[in-house]
């Protein structure tokens, strides 16, 4: 089934290591999805860290010349190809950022990724795989929906997926507040587990307990913050830390016997050496994390949609001021998700 498309349609293009200045917006012939594909006009995009990785040339993961860059976005379906089945013009949907990734364990053929090696989401309209598409919860708007794909699944995975996962009653160290940060602390909550946040900004503190932290410890005022931790669990540490700073001696000296450090980045890009008995000392395990899959970001819609949780956004820009927001998603320290908004 097939709708009029529009005549053109404005999209994003940039070449990785141009950095911000090297967006560009053309405008060029709407594509009709072909095969299994389904025309999806994007109303709103989010900004994540692994965006300005793309732009600086620092991604870890190939990334095509010329691409659309963002892979968090959310729209509706304008148009279908053949074989299409699961989704019809009109429903609202977001992409999972790896699109062949459908469960089970991350292999190699499930790397391309939107906004890497294949065009993103910064666009007025995206054609995509049928099986990327996931139905956006009813009671969250485009915005708060395009927030999901890299920071909410990051988070849901760095909570659930290794086996039994978080459990109540639990402790989960979240650091800093960054986009999976915030998400694990609400997602964690939900989970039945005590949530200790760090921050390195006393404005944040109060904001990170009105989002449900037990505790909050300032890692400026208190550079050992991991001394801090184990003092707040009376010695025991954490069951679970995730670590989107690349602090992992702290947070291995934060974690309880047998804990686990679900290891998202480093943001500061620096990766200090890590002495193993930090590791034996706690019989901890170490995982690191690639957002998650289709099925995981299908349960984690399950648990936002029964909770009725929202995402925490800080500003939104439109599509003509993508660069500005990409400034002030780098410069200005948001508590909350970029938004673009393109309808």
């Amino acid at each position: 089934m097939t709708a009029t498309l529009p005549p053109s349609v404005r999209s994003y293009h940039v070449n990785s290591g141009e950095g911000i200045d090297g967006l560009k917006l053309r405008t060029h012939q709407a594509r009709t999805p072909g095969t299994g594909e389904v025309a999806v006009a994007v109303h709103a995009v989010s900004l994540s860290y692994r965006e300005l990785l793309v732009l600086r040339g620092q991604y870890v993961l190939p990334v095509k010349p010329d691409v659309i860059p963002v892979s968090d976005g959310a729209g509706q379906v304008i148009a279908v190809g053949p074989g299409v089945q699961r989704v019809r013009p009109g429903d609202r949907v977001t992409a999972a950022l790896f699109p062949q990734w459908l469960d089970g364990p991350l292999i190699p053929s499930y790397l391309p990724q939107l906004g890497g090696s294949l065009d993103g989401m910064l666009t007025e309209l995206a054609v995509l795989p049928e099986q990327a598409l996931v139905p956006v919860p009813e009671h969250l708007s485009y915005a708060e929906a395009a927030t999901l794909p890299c920071a909410a699944v990051t988070a849901w995975n760095a909570l659930t997926g290794d086996g039994p996962g978080t459990q109540p009653g639990h402790t989960v160290l979240t650091t800093g507040s960054g986009g999976v940060s915030l998400f694990a602390l609400q997602l964690a909550k939900l989970l039945g587990a005590k949530v200790i946040a760090t921050t390195g900004q006393a404005e944040k503190e109060q904001r990170l307990r009105d989002l449900g932290a037990d505790e909050v410890v300032n890692y400026r005022a208190v550079p050992d913050w991991h001394n801090a931790v184990r003092d707040i669990t009376d010695g025991r540490g954490v069951d679970r830390v995730v670590d989107t700073a690349g602090a992992l001696e702290q947070s291995l000296k934060s974690l309880a016997i047998n804990g686990h450090v679900a290891f998202v980045g480093s943001l500061s890009g620096d990766w200090p050496p890590l002495d193993p008995r930090l590791l034996f000392g706690v019989a901890a395990t170490v995982r690191a994390l690639a957002v998650g899959s289709h099925a995981q970001f299908t349960k984690l819609n399950e648990i936002i949609t029964a909770h009725q949780l929202r995402p925490v956004t800080d500003r939104a820009f439109p599509f003509e001021e993508a660069g500005a927001a990409f400034r002030y998603y780098e410069s200005a320290d948001p508590f909350g998700k970029v938004i673009v908004k393109i309808r």
